[in-house]
């Protein structure tokens, strides 16, 4: 990582799952990190709390908000490099406050982009989603798929993501936009799929799940984290969208069967209405093609979906405090 080594880099979003990561990760590599977190008054900072405190006392933690100008402005200054991945991600909780997400996703990366051309920032990298694409129209999926967003989360990625390749377009601003398809992982919220199979196979025998059909391209965090700090050091990736993804789609029920094995004992999967999506709504297939993220900036994932999922299963049962398996977290 030797263009952005001793830089100052700023992660919005570093409270998140992938944000706490890159932070991690952009430490040990050398940089000095500026770390984003949405303002609380517990100074509460989400996943970035649960990295060590050899990491995090090198960390300069910025509390703000990215729909606040002052924030974001105050929190892109005097930096070279900014990885945004700030956002209000939860597709349920998006059918109920949809407001909120247009004002986080697509206001707030206004503001960065707007901050980052003001100061000068070498290169921006923005986060994206493949559930910009919905069900999918031809498999495997590449970045000309139409996007076709089937739920309130998703227009508003799809806002962010065409705010940012507008101003690059309009004002020349150095941005990438990385969309990761399904990243997992150590820290990932038990809403997420594999965490709540994980928690719940770990807790009994009984596993309350929504549909079991859709099928997903899952990357290991460690994987899609290689692809932001590999961004940051790639000038051929900048205005482009590249996808994140390894190529290979499972099922949920796959999935299920997976971390039985694991764990070493059969489940039995019980449907919870509650978990289930609108079916107009609900995204049946999503497989990446990488390769245009290969030859852009030489990105390849590492880790396969077994050796992804006995990480995270280790992780989850040594912090099974963090996880409460009888409760469905949207």
């Amino acid at each position: 990582m030797t263009d952005v080594a001793d830089s100052t880099v700023l992660v919005t979003g570093a409270g998140g799952f992938i944000g706490s990561h890159l932070v991690e990760r952009l430490v040990r590599e050398g940089a000095r990190v500026r770390a984003l977190i949405r303002y609380n008054s517990r100074s509460d900072w989400g996943a970035l709390a649960w990295v060590s405190r050899d990491v995090t006392d090198d960390v300069e933690v910025f509390l703000g908000d990215v729909r606040d100008v002052e924030s974001v402005t105050r929190a892109v200054r005097g930096t070279e490099y900014v990885c945004h991945l700030a956002a209000q991600i939860a597709i349920p909780y998006s059918y109920l406050n949809p407001r909120d997400f247009f004002a986080t996703n697509v206001l707030g990366s206004l503001n960065f982009a707007q901050a980052a051309l003001d100061a000068g920032v070498k290169h921006i990298v923005h986060t994206s989603t493949s559930e910009v694409y919905g069900s999918a129209q031809f498999l495997p999926i590449t970045e000309d798929h139409p996007l076709h967003p089937q739920s309130p989360y998703a227009a508003s990625k799809v806002g962010a993501d065409a705010l940012m390749e507008s101003y690059h377009r309009s004002y020349g601003l150095p941005v990438t936009v990385l969309r990761p398809f399904n990243t997992f992982g150590p820290r990932q919220s038990a809403r997420a799929v594999i965490p709540t199979v994980i928690s719940q196979a770990l807790a009994g025998d009984t596993v309350r799940l929504g549909s079991l059909t859709p099928r997903r391209d899952l990357t290991y965090v460690d994987d899609t984290v290689e692809a932001y700090i590999t961004a940051l050091s790639a000038p051929d990736s900048i205005g482009r969208t590249l996808q994140l993804g390894t190529g290979v789609e499972v099922s949920v029920a796959e999935i299920v069967a997976i971390v039985a094995d694991l764990v070493g004992h059969p489940l039995r999967v019980e449907q919870d209405p509650a978990r289930i999506r609108p079916d107009s709504s609900e995204v049946k297939r999503l497989l990446s093609n990488p390769q245009r993220a290969r030859e852009a900036m030489g990105w390849t994932p590492q880790v396969d979906i077994r050796e992804g999922l006995r990480r995270t299963a280790g992780y989850i049962a040594e912090h099974a405090e963090r996880y409460r398996a009888e409760q469905y977290a949207i």
